[in-house]
């Protein structure tokens, strides 16, 4: 069947799942889920004749909100709290996770960037961090030390300031995506950059492991929790450039409270990072360098599941909770 004349069969049905989802019309739970069993198999035929089209992602889309909506009352968390962090912030990052996957390799590349400007250019490093920083560090190398500047100031000093700078910056990285998603772009170049070109300038001054031992305490979670902000920057940005089937104030108002609940997710582990940065990298140096490893690959570890592995699972496990429900 040519996709114009399924969508020609099938736009009234969808019209009516539509409009029931987002309260304009009243269905009784059976009639909605006899609705979704129809869209799921129109969904199904979509992806296999009309791979890129834009019904798909309309149906999808459809789809994605019927949890919400159809069995917002099986919850099982009595806790809001619990079921934002359990279950919603897993399904609306396994919805739009392709952002994630943008806001990771727009990172990386300009990480390598920022390698390959340290590398050809000396006085790249002290455009991007400062004469003052790049001497006080080469000061602290000389005396054995490369990570030595996360030992001053107070440990709760360190760790409320390093907070408060290191949430603004997360801050930045999504609400410039109100710009369509051109801040967000900008402010995620900066931060890769600057990272790329900081670890090569320990690399030159050939103490990159130690300064890898240091600053990756607290930069594991830190530094992915930025990515994951700039994701959520890039969906605000996507709502209002490309509203679909939808008016681009609805767009916006549906990309904005979803967005900002998967950066409201990155909060708990921005604050954990600040509480490394401020009382445990201090010590990166003396402390048995298996300690120093397991914190870093368990830090690593414990986000990278929450985000790109944990959000499969819960979709998986949403998607046969609906299956024998209907």
């Amino acid at each position: 069947m040519r996709e114009v004349a399924f969508i020609k069969q099938n736009k009234e049905k969808w019209l009516e799942f539509e409009q029931a989802i987002f309260g304009k019309s009243k269905k009784n739970p059976d009639e909605l889920a006899s609705l979704y069993i129809h869209l799921m198999n129109d969904l199904a035929y979509a992806q296999t004749y009309y791979t890129k089209s834009k019904t798909v992602v309309y149906l999808n889309y459809l789809a994605s909100q019927t949890y919400q909506k159809v069995y917002k009352t099986k919850r099982e968390e009595t806790n809001r709290l619990v079921y934002f962090f359990k279950t919603e912030v897993p399904m609306l990052v396994y919805q739009y996770r392709r952002y994630l996957l943008y806001a990771f390799i727009l990172f990386f590349v300009c990480t390598g960037i920022g390698v390959l400007s340290a590398h050809n250019d000396a006085t790249f490093v002290r455009l991007i961090l400062g004469d003052g920083y790049v001497n006080t560090t080469l000061e602290n190398i000389k005396d054995g030390n490369p990570v030595a500047i996360y030992k001053s100031g107070s440990d709760w000093g360190s760790f409320i300031g390093i907070t408060i700078n290191n949430l603004m910056v997360g801050m930045r990285c999504y609400i410039y995506g109100v710009f369509g998603g051109i801040g967000t772009f900008f402010v995620l170049i900066q931060n890769a950059i600057m990272l790329g070109s900081f670890q090569y300038f320990f690399y030159q001054q050939n103490v990159f492991w130690e300064s890898v031992r240091g600053i990756w305490i607290h930069g594991a979670m830190e530094i992915f929790a930025i990515v994951i902000e700039s994701a959520a920057g890039f969906i605000l940005g996507a709502s209002i450039l490309f509203p679909q089937t939808f008016s681009r104030l609805h767009s916006f108002k549906t990309g904005l409270k979803n967005s900002l609940k998967i950066f409201l997710s990155t909060m708990p582990f921005t604050i954990a990072a600040g509480f490394l940065e401020g009382f445990i990298t201090r010590y990166s140096i003396v402390m048995p360098r298996s300690l120093n490893v397991f914190i870093i690959l368990g830090t690593l570890a414990l986000i990278s599941f929450y985000y790109l592995i944990y959000p499969y699972i819960v979709n998986k496990k949403i998607t046969k909770k609906h299956v024998s429900a209907l």
